[in-house]
């Protein structure tokens, strides 16, 4: 395999994982919009500095510019409206478990929208990955399962992102094959924060800037430098040196990055029903994504 390629996919998987404990940092500060706003100011100029390096610095067609709103608006604003408010609640764990099951909601969707079929395997991995999911939120309470009275909001919050994520990813595979990943990127990235910049103003965020410690600029400038802008460009190269396979498998580190820095800067507590969760969520999305490149490499 080649060897920067996984140099870069693991960056990006880490700096993922950790942005779940730099976002709940910041967020003893300041409120949601103000997080994403800046993070995702930071990451535009990142974006576009990379971009212009390599030449791929162009504005969207007229044409295009419906279809890179649609994705900004799904993938910037909605998403981390989502994730930033879940996790006002939600334990930087346990968002970073439920995350995980991405691939499943895209199998769903495949299913429901392509008239892909599923077949029994992938609906065992479903099925695996739902346990797991409930097991993790309810940190195995079996009482609470059964009575439905389990879960923070946050963590319904963060779950609701996952679907979201898997119907951005879905509606970006056009636009990935006709256009350069980091031209794109900027686009959706720049749109999305735009989308963001009238809740920002409406809500005065701006009087929250003078709020932020040192500790809160360092959380939201790595979010900003590290994980909207280098990690998404680092995701897109390596894509172009080995499979998309391949390049998946990696992001079964990010929860577990997740894990041990909660448990090291947040004081989270690593629980076994956690783990055991997590493993179940993670067996079943691998089975899903087997049988899904299994599939591929058939047709």
């Amino acid at each position: 395999m080649n060897l920067p390629a996984i140099i870069k996919v693991t960056f990006a998987v880490v700096v993922w994982g950790a942005s779940f404990i730099a976002t709940k940092i910041a967020l003893r500060e300041v409120a949601p919009m103000t997080i994403i706003w800046i993070r995702f100011g930071i990451g535009v100029a990142i974006l576009a500095a990379f971009a212009a390096a390599r030449r791929e610095l162009a504005l969207p067609s007229f044409r295009e510019l419906g279809y890179f709103a649609l994705l900004g608006f799904i993938g910037i604003t909605f998403h981390q409206w989502l994730q930033a408010n879940g996790l006002v609640t939600a334990q930087a764990t346990t968002a970073a478990w439920i995350i995980t099951t991405t691939p499943v909601f895209i199998a769903i969707l495949g299913w429901l929208m392509l008239n892909e079929r599923l077949g029994w395997s992938r609906v065992g991995g479903i099925v695996l990955a739902t346990i797991g999911v409930l097991l993790v939120v309810s940190h195995g309470d079996v009482r609470a399962l059964t009575n439905g009275h389990f879960g923070a909001r946050g963590d319904f919050l963060v779950l609701l992102s996952s679907p979201n994520w898997a119907i951005f990813s879905v509606v970006s595979r056009r636009g990935l094959k006709k256009y350069p990943a980091t031209q794109m990127m900027l686009s959706v990235m720049a749109l999305g924060w735009l989308f963001t910049t009238p809740f920002f103003f409406a809500e005065k965020c701006f009087n929250e800037i003078d709020q932020l410690t040192f500790s809160g600029w360092m959380s939201i400038a790595f979010l900003g430098v590290f994980c909207s802008g280098l990690a998404y460009i680092f995701w897109y190269d390596a894509l172009k040196s080995i499979t998309a396979s391949q390049v998946g498998v990696f992001l079964y580190l990010e929860p577990l990055v997740a894990a041990v820095a909660a448990a090291f800067l947040l004081d989270e507590k690593i629980l076994a029903t956690s783990l055991a969760g997590g493993a179940l969520i993670l067996v079943g999305v691998w089975i899903v994504n087997r049988v899904t490149a299994d599939k591929s490499s058939n047709d």
